[in-house]
Parts: C-alpha cells; structure tokens; sequence
C-alpha cells in the first residue's frame, strides 16, 4: 500500500511528524483526522529500494487472472465482505507475485480504496480495461456479474493466444532441428570430410565446395558469428521498443505471407470483445475506444481507434474510419455501420468477433496443412544438397580406389 508522510498538530498543540498507509491522499488525510491531527503537510513517500518489487521481472499469467477473477466473483455473490474475500483468495493464490500482490489489495481495500482504484496501482497485472468493467460493477451493485463476465473474456483471449502459438510452434520446432542438423555438419562432419577428399584428389562438386568454404569460415571465425548474431538480436530488440521500430515492426507482422491474415483476425477479435465489453458496461464510445487503443496490441491498429476517437468527436461514425482502413475487411466497417444506426453496436461487435474466431480456427488449419508438405519438400532438398555434396564425392572417391 502507498505510504505517506505527514506532518500535523495534535490535540495538544504540539507538532507532530509521521508515515501513515493509505490507498491515496485523501484517504491517508481522513485518516489523520480521525486521530484527532491536523494535518499541516501531506506527500508521498516512496519505500526503500530493498522494498520495491521489480515490476519488469513479474510474470503472472492471464489463467491465474482469470482463476482469481472467478473465485472473487462467487465469494462475492455469497455475500462475503470485500476484505475478507480477498485476503480467503491470498491464501489460494499460487503465484508469489500475484499473492503479494492480493495481499496489497486486500491492504488498499481495507484502507478504504475500492478494488478497481487498488487494481488500478498494478497495470502489469491487471489493464485499463479490467480496471474500468471492475469500476462499472462496483457502480451499478452488480460486481460478482462483472468478475465472472471479465473472466470470460479474458479466457477466450486465452484460447485465441494458445491457438495462434500451436500454429507456430510446428514450423519453429522444424526450423529449429534444421538449424541444429546443418550446425553438426558444418561443424564436425564437413571438416573431416575436407581432408579426407582433399588426399583422394577427386574433383569436387560446386555445392561441396560451397559447403567446404562455409564450414571453414564458421569453424575459424564462429565467436565474430556469434557476436554478429548476438549484436543484431540486441540492435533489433532495441529497434523494436522505439515508436519508429514498433511500428515498422507490428506493420510488416500483418504483411507475412500465410500469417499475416492470421495476425489481422486476431487483432480484430480483441478489438470486437473488447469494445463490446465495455459498451455492454456502460462506458461511453470515446473512452471505451481510448482503453481498447491500449489493449489491442498493435501499433497499428492503436493508431487506427486513436483517429477514430478524434472523427468520432468530431461527429463522425466509427465505421466510416474504418473503411479507409486497409487493415480492416469491408464486411466489418458495413457491419458496424448497421449497428450504429440501429443502436445495436454491440450485439454487431459480438457477431463479427464470432464470425472472425472461426477464421482464425480456419486459417490455423489452413497453415498446419500447408506446412507439412512444405517442410516434406524443404527435408527432400536438405538431402538431395546433402548427397550432392557429401555423398556423392565420397562414391566418387571410393569408386576411383577400385
């Protein structure tokens, strides 16, 4: 929980200094007060180094959010006091990082903060759209439905995730053996073949010759390759994380061959459940726009709802931005415009996020079936290069001894 240091008059007239717990200022001034302080001066005051938690090496992951959503939002509905029902989840949770972090909550709430102001204080755990769907529940007296709604969502956003990684996983796993079968031959086959056919005098082919040279360039300068290697991963990591790289980078992701479309569905269905949810929450138009911008995942698209949330304040339609997209299919746009002027947006939304999962169950399929006869063929061409370049000298060479 935040602290805050103070200074004060008590009761006695007598000046008084201190650090006081609250989940915010004003909280930590009511507080005083009700110790019968007043209060003269009121800041922040940041924990030592030793306390803070290294944010950049948490990892909680979206299954553990949507178990903890769940269990809150039936202990919840049983009527058991806020408090209480998340210090019960602290003692379940598994993840060190997510208890630590329940137990703050439980501290925030305690203090008198509400449960999404104290998610709020965590946006490496819990987003700006959890935070405004929890805001809307605690509004409205319906939370329990609200948690239960979230988990929902960011379930089937878990689904789509592992879908899109089972796609990639097979084509990784086959360049990867690729990469370690060719390393082993350039490293310790192909050199001892070299002296071999270099005192048998026989002829060698052009791809032995190739691959000759190749083995000898690694072999002699593999610690340049590897700070080469090392250096341009690095360089592109770097490049990535600034705006012009970011967007260079989640642009060329919707422009790969057989993944590409891939990608767009993906994006687009986040985008469809996420405005979906929060209009179905109540939030207005420009600000459930402003929070998908942010969860949407793509620089791309992010910039596309930024320009929205301009023309749509400027009296224009969403859909109409939309269709000047190149990145979004003309069915939705066309959609979207029914919805809008049948105030049915989000019934819309959820049809065209269905419509666009099956597609992306489609394309998956579509790319493991094109990836197998493509490996078939890329396995047939590693050997046939492997007998034209090793096999084959070594027959001539055996050949030439008879």
């Amino acid at each position: 929980m935040p602290q805050f240091s103070y200074s004060a008059i008590n009761k006695n007239n007598e000046p008084v200094e201190g650090v006081v717990e609250a989940a915010d200022e004003n909280t930590a001034a009511d507080i005083l007060i009700e110790h019968g302080l007043a209060v003269v001066s009121l800041a922040s005051a940041q924990k030592p180094i030793w306390q803070r938690s290294l944010t950049g090496w948490e990892h909680v992951k979206s299954r553990d959010i949507v178990i903890l959503f769940r269990q809150l939002s039936v202990l919840i509905s049983a009527n058991v006091p806020m408090v209480q029902a998340v210090r019960v989840l602290e003692g379940q949770v598994d993840n060190a990082t997510l208890k630590r972090t329940v137990g703050e909550l439980a501290a925030d709430i305690d203090g008198g903060a509400k449960l999404s102001q104290s998610m709020s204080r965590y946006p490496h755990i819990f987003s700006d759209l959890d935070c405004s769907l929890i805001q809307t529940g605690e509004t409205s007296g319906k939370l329990d439905e609200v948690l239960e709604y979230v988990a929902n969502q960011k379930e089937r956003d878990y689904d789509l995730t592992k879908k899109i990684q089972g796609a990639m996983i097979y084509p990784a796993l086959v360049v990867s053996l690729m990469v370690v079968v060719g390393s082993v031959m350039i490293i310790f086959v192909i050199p001892k073949l070299t002296d071999l056919l270099q005192q048998g005098g026989v002829e060698l082919p052009l791809a032995t010759r190739i691959l000759m040279k190749t083995s000898a360039i690694i072999t002699h300068w593999w610690w340049i390759i590897i700070i080469l290697v090392a250096g341009a991963v690095v360089g592109l990591r770097m490049f990535i994380k600034t705006d012009y790289g970011r967007w260079h980078w989640d642009a060329l992701k919707l422009r790969i061959p057989l993944f590409g479309k891939l990608f767009q569905r993906v994006y687009l269905v986040r985008f469809c459940r996420s405005f979906q949810t929060l209009l179905i929450g109540g939030i207005t138009v420009t600000r459930a726009l402003a929070i998908v911008s942010e969860v949407v995942g793509n620089t791309i698209y992010r910039q596309l709802i930024e320009r929205t949330i301009k023309e749509v304040e400027g009296g224009n339609s969403i859909s109409t931005v939309f269709a000047q997209s190149a990145f979004i299919p003309p069915m939705v746009p066309q959609m979207m415009a029914i919805g809008e002027q049948t105030g049915k947006l989000d019934d819309i939304l959820e049809k065209i996020s269905q419509f666009y999962t099956r597609e992306i169950d489609n394309t998956v399929q579509n790319i493991t079936s094109f990836i197998e006869p493509f490996v078939i063929i890329v396995i047939a061409g590693g050997v046939g290069l492997l007998f034209a370049a090793v096999i084959q000298p070594i027959y001539q060479l055996s050949s030439g001894a008879f």
